[in-house]
């Protein structure tokens, strides 16, 4: 099992890159939360990967951090979700937040990851809840109940920003981050007013 590769990064194709490591070119999938974190052509980078093997086919994946790799894990045990789909989901959102999405229930901003719709969706809330309940996100983020309730109330209204976002051509994840730091200044602002403070930051950038 080949667990981690460093080398030389030589080609960046998503969602394929070729690492070079001692001049043998290792090609590899990767989500795009991970080539968000590569460097540029010609530097060395570390990833972990993870080795897929079927009766036709040898895949290998990389990923920037560990617990990408180990979310990733997790993902190809559920029923119906292949490496393919894996690494869709984890190009659509950054690993603590689908996390979270599991630890809230929160199934709008599941189906907003590409080839993810409701059913799907709904699985993955069912079937990760048990086997993400340990998963450390950064204590900045266990909300007391009563603010994780207020958040739960405020999905609609948050998915209905960021769908707009990502109409207007924002990646799914750079829409979850714009939505999310519009609503830490102004919480209980509805969707419309979120949008122009997302919009209103990206200007003044």
């Amino acid at each position: 099992m080949i667990g981690r590769l460093r080398g030389t990064l030589i080609e960046k194709q998503p969602p394929y890159l070729l690492l070079d490591v001692n001049g043998v070119g290792y090609e590899l999938q990767a989500p795009m939360t991970t080539f968000y974190r590569l460097p540029s052509l010609g530097a060395e980078v570390t990833l972990h990967t993870h080795l897929s093997i079927t009766e036709n086919l040898h895949q290998l994946f990389g990923f920037a951090e560990q617990r990408d790799r180990s979310l990733f894990r997790t993902l190809i045990k559920v029923n119906g979700v292949g490496p393919k789909l894996a690494i869709a989901i984890l190009s659509g959102m950054e690993s603590d937040d689908i996390a979270r999405c599991v630890r809230d229930d929160n199934i709008n901003a599941l189906t907003k990851v590409p080839g993810i719709g409701k059913k799907t969706a709904e699985r993955l809330v069912i079937e990760l809840r048990d086997r993400l309940k340990n998963w450390d996100l950064p204590q900045s983020d266990l909300l007391a109940h009563s603010e994780i309730q207020q958040i739960a109330s405020d999905n609609e209204v948050y998915a209905e920003a960021e769908s707009a976002l990502i109409a207007l051509g924002y990646k799914p994840v750079e829409a979850a981050k714009m939505i999310s730091t519009a609503a830490k200044h102004k919480p209980d602002a509805k969707s419309e007013e979120l949008i122009r403070l997302a919009l209103r930051s990206m200007a003044s950038a």
